[in-house]
């Protein structure tokens, strides 16, 4: 055989024992999908602590479907989705452990349900490292198992995007409409708002292309999930307008306001950032932020150069629009916030981090494959330092709540019982007792109220130690509970 000939075949060789186990894994099917959603789970249940006490927002949600507490004032941004979620458990059980591992089970499977709607649009090693990429963030790890939205909307996106673009590459089966619909639906029962962000672009491209089928499934998927919340606001605010005119207020405004720098403060484990002070993490932890959109635009590039340009600019683009309001248009920040955005940029991205340590042709870049395998290395490192801290904080605030509980009993306010003021929501619910405000962004009742309810029950107002309490409560004998004041109404 000629020298030219045998030099042909020593290439082909090298080149499949190098593309042998990215072959093989490519081969593989859905199971290094399942294999990460479990790990993912697992990591939950090991990190997150399913013994961790329900957070303020969490009692909100959960409170609206248990029988064991009274359920807490439901303001108007938030949407009934959770509660929905979280019924199966605690609708009968009142047991928090039981609840993190529904949670965790729940999203786990919705990991992967989600990362499987792309099968055909990306290798599955892209889709195994995106979904990595995103379930690794401390974020994504200490919400997977709480009852908080936005998670799930990250997930509906997920699904909404993946079967959007499988429609648009021709492969529009009656399951993958349906992916659709269900995802765009997904997102609108956990947060309306934040559904109708990211499917503008889908909406408009698909108005363009004149793809009538799916413009109508993603509306109605949108409408289906959007409808309890629009019913709600017939029902209790006076209409639609006015519900969205309330949410911006106890947003604190919608409008121009850069939270781009709240956001970064956000990342150091703050659950939220307002007012957002203080200053700002260390570079290590928030160094892949800003390679976030370097990333993203390298993932672009490669797709446009593989001639698949639209299979990354679709969700970059979603992922732009998610993010738009939380980064622009509010003056606070929650890391949590922008897991949409974050779940729809992991796959371009994990594009890109394949493309930077391996060649076309299967073999590893000797320089930048141990480069790249470095830094995702100190990534994981930081964020799971930053998630340690936040359950660590999370943690012993709520045990606080469960002291000052205690403490309350001891006073002889039990249920059925009142509690206002300072933080009355959370610690109303570790109490058992409902809640009430006459102003701020839960206000749900009068002065007048109180003291009618005080005739028949316990009633306590909570106050910071020194602070000054509403005129109904100034007579009231007053209590020292570790830095509150608790003034507990005499009885008849």
């Amino acid at each position: 055989m000629p020298d030219g000939a045998n030099a042909i075949l020593v290439r082909r060789r090298r080149r499949a024992q190098a593309a042998g186990p990215r072959a093989a894994f490519e081969a593989s099917g859905n199971r290094p999908l399942a294999v990460l959603a479990a790990v993912f789970v697992l990591a939950q249940l090991v990190l997150v602590r399913p013994v961790l006490g329900l957070g303020w927002d969490e009692i909100v949600y959960v409170s609206q479907v248990t029988s064991h507490h009274p359920a807490a004032f439901f303001s108007a941004p938030r949407s009934r989705g959770v509660s929905l979620l979280v019924a199966p458990v605690a609708s009968w059980s009142s047991s928090v452990p039981l609840l993190r591992v529904y949670l965790a089970l729940l999203s786990g499977l919705a990991l992967y349900v989600a990362l499987r709607s792309w099968r055909g649009l990306f290798p599955a090693r892209v889709l195994v490292v995106g979904g990595a990429l995103f379930a690794s963030l401390w974020m994504t790890l200490f919400y997977g198992p709480q009852a908080m939205p936005n998670y799930w909307v990250a997930i509906g996106a997920l699904i909404s995007v993946g079967c959007f673009l499988r429609a648009r590459a021709g492969r529009s089966s009656p399951a993958v409409l349906w992916g659709l619909g269900a995802g765009a639906a997904l997102m609108a029962w956990m947060r309306p708002t934040d559904a109708a962000y990211v499917a503008v672009p889908l909406l408009v491209l698909a108005l363009v292309r004149r793809h009538r089928r799916m413009l109508l499934v993603l509306l109605a998927g949108l409408a289906a999930g959007a409808v309890p919340w629009v019913i709600e606001a017939y029902a209790s605010y006076g209409g639609l307008g006015e519900r969205l005119a309330e949410a911006s207020r106890i947003q604190g405004g919608m409008g121009w306001q850069i939270a781009v720098d709240d956001q970064l403060r956000s990342l150091g484990g703050r659950a939220l950032c307002r007012p957002c002070t203080g200053s700002m993490p260390s570079p290590l932890v928030i160094a892949w932020w800003f390679a976030l959109p370097v990333l993203a635009g390298l993932g672009l590039t490669v797709a446009a150069r593989a001639r698949r340009l639209e299979r990354s600019l679709v969700p970059l683009a979603c992922a732009a629009m998610a993010a738009l309001p939380y980064l622009f248009m509010i003056g606070y920040a929650a890391p949590r916030f922008l897991q949409p955005a974050y779940a729809l940029l992991a796959i371009p991205v994990a594009d890109a981090l394949w493309h930077l340590v391996g060649t076309p042709g299967g073999a590893w870049r000797p320089v930048t494959a141990p480069l790249v395998a470095l830094a995702l290395a100190g990534h994981l490192a930081a964020q799971l330092a930053v998630l340690d801290g936040a359950v660590s904080r999370n943690a012993e605030s709520r045990r606080d709540w469960g002291r000052t509980a205690d403490a309350l009993h001891r006073l002889g306010v039990r249920t059925p019982c009142l509690l206002t003021g300072h933080e009355a929501i959370p610690i109303g619910y570790y109490t058992g007792c409902s809640s009430g405000a006459t102003s701020g962004n839960n206000e749900n009742t009068t002065a007048a109220e109180i003291l009618h309810t005080a005739e028949r029950r316990p009633v306590a107002h909570l106050a910071r130690a020194g602070g000054r309490p509403p005129r109904y409560a100034r007579s009231w004998p007053v209590h020292r509970i570790s830095d509150l004041d608790v003034r507990v109404a005499p009885r008849r």
